[in-house]
Order: C-alpha cells, then structure tokens, then sequence
C-alpha cells in the first residue's frame, strides 16, 4: 500500500509563486509515475503535470507548461510541483497521484491518491 501526503498549499497573490509537496510512504518513489492533477469546484479534476524517473519523462498541461515544473528528491521519496506566475485560475484543490506504468494524463489510471491541498490565488 501507498500513502501520499501533500502540503504547501495557502492564499497567495496573483503572480506569486508556491511549491507543493508530496511524500509518500510504503514504496519506493522510484517505481512510480508521480502526477498533479486539479480540482476546481464544480469541475472535473484535472491532469496537471507528470514525471517518470525511470525514463527521465515529464509531462505538463498546456495551461501550466513554463510557468510550474515538477521534480523528485527520490531519496526523501518528494515529488514537488512548483508553481510560479499564479493566475486565480489556477484556484484548486490539488492532489498527488502514483502509478505504474507510463504516464498517463487521466486520473481514472492512477492508483493511489493523496487527501490534497488547497491553493487560492487571489486577483
């Protein structure tokens, strides 16, 4: 079994920047595809960004490619998402997501979940 914790979330300004992480415990971070996804109230949750260590493969959603980036420190088994140049668009619950496998960017093929934390980007 996999246990997923993230944290980092809060209010911030439009154009701020916050980085979240991730920690998951159970199994190493290595194996997995480690996503982001978003959920806005009254919307689908949303893919976000992904990285496969394994492969060096990363993978981000239009809306937020060259503003947040995604990376691991394997060895505390975190994945981060660091976001930059928010936008009150960018208002969600996020959530950390593992997988086996490719990455893929429904949330129907990821496996273990975390209980997510709220971002609120103010204009």
């Amino acid at each position: 079994q996999v246990q997923l914790v993230e944290s980092g979330g809060g209010l911030v300004q439009a154009g701020d920047s916050v980085r979240l992480s991730c920690t998951g415990s159970g199994r190493t971070f290595t194996s997995f595809v480690m996503g982001w996804f978003r959920q806005a109230p009254g919307k689908e949750r949303e893919f976000v960004a992904a990285d496969r260590w394994s492969t060096n493969s990363i993978s981000y959603a239009d809306s937020v490619k060259g503003r947040f980036t995604i990376s691991r420190e394997n060895a505390k088994n975190t994945v981060y998402l660091q976001m930059s140049n928010l936008k009150p668009e960018d208002t969600a619950i996020y959530y950390c997501a593992a997988r086996f496998g490719p990455i893929k960017v429904s949330r129907f093929e990821y496996d273990y979940w975390g209980q997510g934390t709220q971002v609120t980007v103010s204009s």
